[in-house]
């Protein structure tokens, strides 16, 4: 395949997902915070919205499971490192303190950056200083 038909279903796949997440609500913090507020006026959408994703995922996991090749002929690569360690339980703890805190995760707060909501744009600069200060301990460590 061409790389220009790459880009092209990378973009349409990246449109895909924007627009579920749109209309699923997710764009909207107070979606995810309803979701946590599990003592309060609690949001049972996300939990909808992510078993949704569960059942599709399984499935096109289960198919891929099968194949040699993606759709567009790349090799199928699987992740080999299956242990859990410090920095995994960190960084997911990290992770999940920040998307309760915001209310945002990184793919509905990319979408939201659309609308000009400032709540976004200090996360997306948040998480992009996050990424560059891990960049430059893992430059350290080797």
């Amino acid at each position: 395949m061409h790389q220009p038909f790459h880009r092209l279903t990378e973009f349409a796949a990246g449109l895909l997902f924007s627009l579920g997440l749109i209309v699923a609500g997710m764009t909207d913090p107070s979606k995810v915070l309803g979701f946590l507020d599990l003592a309060g006026a609690w949001d049972p959408s996300l939990a909808l919205v992510m078993g949704g994703a569960i059942v599709v995922g399984l499935g096109a996991f289960a198919r891929a499971k099968r194949r040699t090749t993606s759709f567009l002929g790349g090799a199928m690569q699987w992740p080999t490192n299956r242990d859990i360690n410090v920095r995994l339980v960190v960084g997911s703890l990290l992770f999940g303190v920040g998307w309760g805190l915001a209310g945002f995760c990184p793919g509905p707060a990319i979408v939201s950056l659309g609308t000009g909501n400032p709540k976004a744009v200090v996360f997306v600069l948040a998480m992009l200083v996050g990424m560059a200060l891990f960049e430059l301990a893992e430059d350290q460590a080797r």
